[in-house]
């Protein structure tokens, strides 16, 4: 069966077409920069990868092309949609209604849309992977793999809030955390790098990209994530805020005339990176700016490192000890500036890093030296694969 793997996120999709008997990857691809300008990188299995800056103004314009390069005579790898057998989505937040994978049907979708509200900035893109794939490939059976599976793991003290109780009684006001797929992926596969049983590790996996989560994976399970209800909480992101003291709403509301939508708009849109450096949420460009003297750059840079830097310590801490910390996603596995900066603060976990080996990007490789009590690694996620497999599960 060739399963399509469709992962909308913010700013992103991925893509992979996977044949699920050999797990051989057909065709793979990358749509980044949405909503800013766009570009296409799509690499059949074999060949090189081709480059498309055609604008991508929304992510209904992405699922389109990635469709039509699919089935493109010169640079696809099917005759037509009608090879696919299943679909398989990331869908960030499943609420406490989900809490594992699931078949899609009109209910389901209905269900999804409900979440809509925990997280703005991805279950609609979800949805419109969801539909625009639907409408092109009537009768293929599709899956929706929730992110906040993996964390259901959780313990109580973790995910509990210093709320009025009754509010998780009746409306299920709680942690949930995101990126799940992607933490489970990269957790197991740093102990297999490592030779060791991921049910003997306790690991922390840092997923750095323009949406970014912590979390600590204490012998196989996750016990902490720094995301909550929704993917705005925790660290500094691309257009997210993370963590701020609660009472700044009621003060800019008053200063600027805000109501809560409008609120969640700036928290979710216009902070983070962006909001701080008054530039870009993209990395790439905060350090070209940062090169050129520019200082707001500069403290974006500096404030993303920080926040990672305190939960990687906090989570340390949560779990009396760490054996490996994992760099994942965008900026994760493709930054090396970020990288450094980040573990020039670990010195007292025992930690040095290898210049050397840190300079790469994308690739598996141990970044720490051979003498480091907690080994650094990076470890490129593969969230598709992992959806392949549960989508092959279930249908």
């Amino acid at each position: 069966m060739k399963v399509l793997v469709i992962n909308c996120g913010s700013s992103s999709l991925k893509y992979q077409l996977i044949d699920s008997e050999s797990e051989q990857v057909l065709a793979k691809g990358l749509c980044e920069r949405i909503g800013i300008d766009g570009v296409l990188t799509h690499t059949p299995a074999g060949k090189d990868k081709i480059v498309f800056n055609d604008p991508l103004p929304n992510h209904t314009v992405a699922v389109g092309n990635v469709l039509k390069q699919l089935t493109d005579k010169e640079n696809g790898v099917i005759a037509d949609l009608s090879e696919i057998g299943a679909v398989g989505h990331r869908v960030v937040h499943g609420g406490e209604k989900f809490a594992s994978s699931i078949v899609l049907t009109d209910e389901v979708i209905a269900e999804i849309d409900k979440c809509s509200d925990l997280a703005p900035l991805h279950n609609p893109a979800n949805i419109i992977g969801i539909n625009a794939c639907r409408e092109l490939m009537p009768g293929v059976p599709m899956v929706a793999v929730f992110d906040t599976a993996f964390h259901q793991t959780m313990p109580e003290e973790a995910y509990l809030y210093g709320l009025p109780y009754e509010y998780y009684e009746k409306y299920a006001v709680r942690r949930y955390g995101f990126h799940g797929t992607s933490h489970s992926f990269v957790s197991k596969r740093t102990a297999e790098l490592l030779g060791k049983n991921v049910e003997d590790m306790k690991i922390i996996v840092c997923h750095l990209g323009n949406g970014a989560s912590i979390s600590a994976v204490d012998h196989g399970k996750s016990v902490e994530t720094s995301m909550g209800l929704t993917p705005l909480e925790g660290l500094v992101m691309g257009t997210r805020c993370g963590d701020i003291d609660p009472a700044i709403l009621e003060f800019i509301a008053n200063k600027e005339g805000l109501d809560i939508a409008g609120l969640l708009n700036v928290c979710n849109k216009k902070s983070g990176v962006l909001g701080v450096s008054g530039v870009s949420s993209d990395f790439r460009d905060l350090h070209a700016a940062a090169e050129e003297g520019n200082a707001r750059a500069k403290a974006a840079l500096s404030v993303f490192v920080h926040r990672v830097v305190k939960y990687i310590g906090a989570y340390a801490a949560v779990m009396n000890g760490v054996d490996a910390i994992a760099f994942t996603a965008g900026c994760g596995e493709n930054d090396p500036i970020v990288r450094a900066d980040i573990m020039g603060y670990l010195g007292y976990l025992g930690i040095t890093l290898d210049a050397e080996k840190n300079n790469c990007r994308g690739k598996e490789q141990v970044i720490s030296t051979p003498d480091s009590k907690v080994t650094a690694i990076i470890v490129p996620t593969n969230e598709e694969l992992a959806i392949a497999r549960e989508t092959v599960a279930l249908v």
